[in-house]
């Protein structure tokens, strides 16, 4: 028997199932990652994201990907992540957000 994913989309409530309110989150990136569209295993001009990696106590580093180029935070910086996002696909959790913060 296979668990079935009853959200098949981003939501508010999957990314609290992993990352918590309580503890702060690490900002662990020291550039944005940009992500492209591929058609046919080659890749175009066309810019579908940005990624970067954050860290909190008892999660392995995550990446976050934004729709919009983030402002890349100062390395191992507290960080608030606006309206974080999280879809469960088959065993891999990713996430999302509209932005970011620097706490401290």
């Amino acid at each position: 028997m296979k668990t079935k994913n009853s959200q098949n989309a981003y939501n508010e409530k999957t990314a609290r199932q992993y990352i918590s309110d309580d503890k702060p989150i690490i900002n662990v990136s020291s550039e944005i990652e940009t992500q492209y569209n591929w058609i046919e295993g080659k890749r175009t001009d066309e810019v579908t994201g940005y990624k970067l990696y954050f860290t909190q106590e008892g999660v392995n580093p995550f990446a976050v990907k934004f729709v919009k180029k983030p402002s890349l935070p100062p390395f191992l910086s507290e960080v608030k992540l606006d309206n974080l996002e999280a879809i469960e696909i088959r065993s891999n959790v990713y996430f999302r957000s509209e932005g970011i913060r620097v706490v401290k």
